[in-house]
Order: C-alpha cells, then sequence, then structure tokens
C-alpha cells in the first residue's frame, strides 16, 4: 500500500504539478474525425491489428460500424441489436475486443447486455464475407446476472499476455446495496482474467494457473484478477510497459483512477478513492489505494483512456490520458511507477466522452456519446515524437503502411502487419537494442496489398532472445521504416 503522505500529495497534483521534464503537459485542441460516419451514441472505438488500418466503433443499441478512413466509407461489421438489451441507460453493447491473432483466425469478443439484465461475455468469428461478423457464430463464455440497470462495467481487452481481462461493477443500484464490492465469492465488482483457448470443466474458458486466487480453499473466484471495484468502465493497457489502467467510477463524491495490480483490493465500499466511505474511520491497510481522485468541482463520471504511444503527439508521449463523461475535460498525468509528476487539463470535449480508442499506431482518439469523434490537434511548434522507432522512417507512398506490431509488449509471439503498394521485393527484418541482426523475418518478392508477419522471440537458430527492447525494420520499393517492440519475461 502506498504511504498516506504520498497520497494527500496526489491530490492535490491533480490540477497543480509540474513536470520535471523537458516539457509540461499543456492544452491542446480536439479536432473531429472520420465525419463520413454517422454514428449512435458511440461506447467505444478500437482496431482489429490486421494492417487494414480500419477503425471499429461500437455503438450501445448492439451495431459494431467499421469505418475506412482511406476510401471515407462505412460498413456494418455486427448488428447484435435483435439480442441486446439497451434500455437501461448503462445497458448495451459495451465492449469489442479482437484476439490478438485476429488477422489469421477471424476471432472476436464482445460485452454487451441482454435480457433482464444479464451481463454475457461472447465470442464470434468472422463470416464468408471478411468485412463482416457471422451472427450464428456465437459463442457464450460467461453470463452473470445484474440486479439492477446501472454499473454493469463492460470492458473486455486482451493484456499483453494473451489472456482475456474483463471488467463488471458492483450490481448497481447505490452504496453498494447488494454488497458486492468486498465479496470475492462473485464475479461483480472484479476484473476478471481469462485464457480464451481452452475451457474447464462446465466453463467455456480456461482459468490461468498463475490467477491469484487459485486453488483458495474460501470460495473465491478464481477469475478474478483484482476486486473492490465500483464499476470499472474504461480500462487499458500501456502498450510499452503492460500497466493496466482504469478509471473506476465513483458514487457521490469521489472519481479515480487505478493501477490495477494482480490479486489487490481497491476498497469498494470501504472507500470512496481515497475517503472512507459514509464513515470516519476505517481500515486501508490492506488495499490498493488510487493513483489519484477528482471530486464534484472536477466532474461527476470518470472514463477511463489510454497512455500515449502514438507518434503524432510529442509532449504527450508516455502520458495516461482520461477524462469525465460529464464535465466533459480531458487530463493528461505522468506517473514515474510511485507519484504523479506533471498533471494538466489538455482539452474540454463538445460532446460527453464516452470512451477513449487507438488506432493500429497508437493514436489516440475522443469518443463523443452524441456520435462525434475526435482527435488531439498538434501545438504550435509540435515535432512529431522522435525515438529510434521512426529514426529512419522516409516519406510513405500511397499504400504502404509499416503496423505496430500487436501486442506489445509480448511474450511469446507478436504479429506485424503492413502493407505495400506494389508486387516488391520486402525485407523485414528484427534488430536488437544495440542494432545487432537478430533474425530475417520476410526476405523475398511479395504481392501488393495487406500482410501480417509473426515473431515468436527466436533467433535465426532459435535460440530464446532475453527479455526487452527490439526493433523491426522493413524495407521495400526504396521506402525503409522502423518500429520499436517490447518483448517481456
Amino acid at each position: 500500500m502506498r504511504s498516506v503522505p504520498l497520497v494527500l500529495l496526489l491530490i492535490t497534483t491533480v490540477c497543480s504539478a509540474q513536470s520535471p521534464g523537458p516539457r509540461p503537459l499543456a492544452p491542446r485542441e480536439l479536432e473531429p474525425v472520420f465525419d463520413f460516419a454517422a454514428l449512435q451514441r458511440p461506447l467505444f472505438l478500437t482496431h482489429a491489428g490486421d494492417g487494414s488500418g480500419r477503425i471499429f466503433v461500437v455503438e450501445q443499441a448492439g451495431v459494431i460500424k467499421s469505418l475506412d478512413p482511406s476510401s471515407a466509407s462505412v460498413s456494418t461489421f455486427l448488428d447484435h441489436t435483435n439480442n441486446v438489451n439497451s434500455g437501461p441507460n448503462e445497458a448495451g453493447l459495451l465492449g469489442l475486443a479482437f484476439h490478438p491473432s485476429y488477422a489469421t483466425n477471424g476471432r472476436v469478443f464482445l460485452s454487451y447486455t441482454r435480457g433482464n439484465l444479464i451481463s454475457r461475455i461472447s465470442e464470434f468469428r468472422l463470416s464468408g464475407d471478411p468485412d463482416s461478423l457471422d451472427v450464428d457464430s456465437e459463442r457464450v463464455l460467461l453470463e452473470i446476472d445484474q440486479p439492477a440497470g446501472n454499473h454493469n462495467g463492460g470492458m473486455i481487452a486482451f493484456g499483453p499476455d494473451g489472456m482475456l481481462y474483463v471488467g463488471f461493477g458492483d450490481g448497481g443500484a447505490s452504496n453498494d446495496l447488494f454488497a458486492n464490492g468486498q465479496d470475492p465469492t462473485t464475479l461483480l465488482a472484479t476484473i476478471l482474467r481469462l485464457n480464451v483457448e481452452g475451457q474447464v470443466g462446465d466453463l467455456a474458458y480456461a482459468i490461468p494457473a498463475d490467477n491469484p486466487f487459485v486453488g483458495n480453499t474460501d470460495g473465491w473466484r478464481e477469475e478474478i484478477w483484482a476486486w473492490g471495484l465500483r464499476n470499472p468502465w474504461r480500462f487499458s493497457f500501456d502498450r510499452v510497459t503492460g500497466e493496466l489502467w482504469a478509471g473506476d467510477v465513483g458514487q457521490s463524491s469521489q472519481e479515480e483512477i487505478d493501477l490495477i495490480h494482480r490479486g489487490r483490493n481497491y476498497g469498494w465500499n470501504v472507500q470512496e478513492g481515497f475517503e472512507c466511505f459514509r464513515s470516519s474511520n476505517c481500515d486501508s491497510d490492506d488495499l490498493d489505494l488510487p493513483v489519484l481522485q477528482y471530486g464534484r468541482s472536477a466532474g461527476v463520471s470518470v472514463t477511463g483512456g489510454y497512455v500515449y504511444r502514438g507518434q503524432r503527439l510529442g509532449d504527450l508521449y508516455g502520458a495516461y490520458v482520461y477524462a469525465d463523461f460529464g464535465s466533459r475535460r480531458i487530463w493528461a498525468i505522468r506517473h514515474d511507477g510511485t507519484a504523479v509528476v506533471d498533471s494538466a487539463q489538455i482539452a474540454r470535449s463538445s460532446s460527453n466522452i464516452s470512451s477513449f480508442g487507438e488506432d493500429e499506431t497508437g493514436e489516440l482518439y475522443v469518443v463523443g456519446f452524441d456520435g462525434r469523434i475526435f482527435r488531439f490537434g498538434l501545438l504550435p511548434d509540435e515535432q512529431p515524437v522522435i525515438t529510434a522507432v521512426d529514426a529512419t522512417e522516409q516519406a510513405r507512398p500511397t499504400g504502404f503502411s509499416l503496423g505496430q506490431n500487436y501486442p506489445n509488449p509480448f511474450n511469446p509471439s507478436t504479429w506485424i502487419p503492413y502493407s505495400i503498394a506494389s508486387s516488391t521485393v520486402v525485407e523485414l527484418t528484427i534488430y536488437d537494442v544495440l542494432g545487432r541482426r537478430v533474425l530475417d523475418l520476410v526476405s523475398g518478392r511479395q504481392p501488393a496489398g495487406s500482410h501480417v508477419a509473426s515473431w515468436n522471440g527466436t533467433d535465426a537458430v532459435g535460440r530464446s532472445m532475453a527479455p526487452g527492447v527490439y526493433f523491426y525494420r522493413i524495407i521495400a520499393g526504396g521506402v525503409r521504416e522502423t518500429r520499436r517492440m517490447v518483448l517481456v519475461e
């Protein structure tokens, strides 16, 4: 548990901290994007990791739209409205996650509410049309009854370990009415960690052997990764460090941002943020306290975001960006592993902010509940992030792209998407951090179009490489580009 003096310091840093780094976080404008798409109550935005450059937007009623920015076109990836109950304000189609190997296996996972009122996690597969899911392919992994129409959670995401993480709220109503917050015998008020590659007993999934409560004798659910959460509406993994960040929606006074750790209790309903909940004294010795909290003068419902790892926004690289649905304020913080070292309000949206989302390259988008999508504008003197990743990058011809590997960080395997405009000789090579060649992943002529290469973390003779930073470089048709990836233990 972090110390109380540090926690009190973090409370004051939400609006006033200054960065010790070369450039403090600065306000910037929001720019509307994808105005060719008519969206209805969008709740999430993501990508498929398949090198296509497509953007996928989840609509609350049960529709997933596929947006192709290159052609300004929109198609329906899935229409599941007949099976989705989106009547209660916090119900509907709430989450979407593409399998890390989607480019080769076509597997997609959804979180939604159905019936009266049940949260369901399901797997779907591509239809004969590569641009749509097969509605009839649904395989139900998990269902849980929701005692009230709010705090349904709904976020799902694959971690860098290849496991599926699932968020549920405390069952709804108010004041933890159903006493789920501190009850690890239920799946409510938790983030779960599931292995979707197997099945155990009557379960449609497997429970990872290193989950924190595997083998316990107290009846605690072994699917649980972290607990004591009120409503972890949106969470995300840092592409570089693998850290799991979550925005947990508060009740009457405080919203909080958490770093989620294995097996930890995040305090609801003993505490709301750093504060004792409906008590002047409470025991927080065994609780993980938030990274930060903010009160009602700043907002009413936190929307968790992402650590920015894109290339456009120089001063945001490595900062965690989050927002408030009601006040429409957007903040960014830098965290050194112990404390917040820089914090600023960087924008205010004209739309209520239901979510953030990333594209394949790590660029960040703001999802407006009214149907508008935004990105952050450049500062007047801003230059793109300069790292070893893009030191050799050249101007790209139309039709050429090198995507960010996924997952990243990874162990043991990762996938590298790229596209070429015409048939040409392609060299895709892995290097270590010292610039030594590890493996020629692709070497030879390839046809025009989208491609995906995989690397299993070994060198040319099959030896496993040590954890650390690696680079992959493509040379194709006279164009050269390099990106960074992280192999973890």
